[in-house]
């Protein structure tokens, strides 16, 4: 069982409140009449599990979790192939560089790519 408690009543949206895609996507949420349980990641910091967890849910690796090309992961990293550990403390002291929004339900889980993609899950 994972650390992450989720619900089929609820969706559990983990976003950047900077991330204007993110932005669109909880407006779009609550025009719908969704509920959202917000976790803005640049104010509640992710354990190492809870990465791990959503990378898991999103059969994807930690290291795919990681937008390479957002300005903050090019102005201090280089394209490397850190191991599993390095790309969570990456993520953890970098929330920023953490591809987002990332929505949960139950057992369901997405990478938002559009605002729309909310009404997947």
């Amino acid at each position: 069982m994972g650390e992450i408690a989720t619900s089929r009543r609820q969706i559990t949206l983990f976003y950047s409140s900077k991330s204007i895609r993110a932005k669109q996507t909880l407006a779009y949420a609550k025009a719908e009449g969704l509920v959202i349980q917000e976790i803005d990641i640049l104010k509640i910091k992710l354990t190492g599990t809870q990465i791990v967890e959503l990378a898991d849910r999103l059969k994807i690796e930690v290291a795919d979790l990681i937008n390479q090309e957002h300005p903050a992961y090019t102005s201090h990293f280089e394209h490397h192939n850190f191991s599993t550990d390095d790309w969570i403390k990456m993520i953890q002291h970098n929330p920023e560089i953490m591809k987002q929004p990332i929505a949960m339900r139950g057992d369901v889980t997405i990478l938002v790519e559009t605002p729309t993609d909310i009404i997947k899950i």
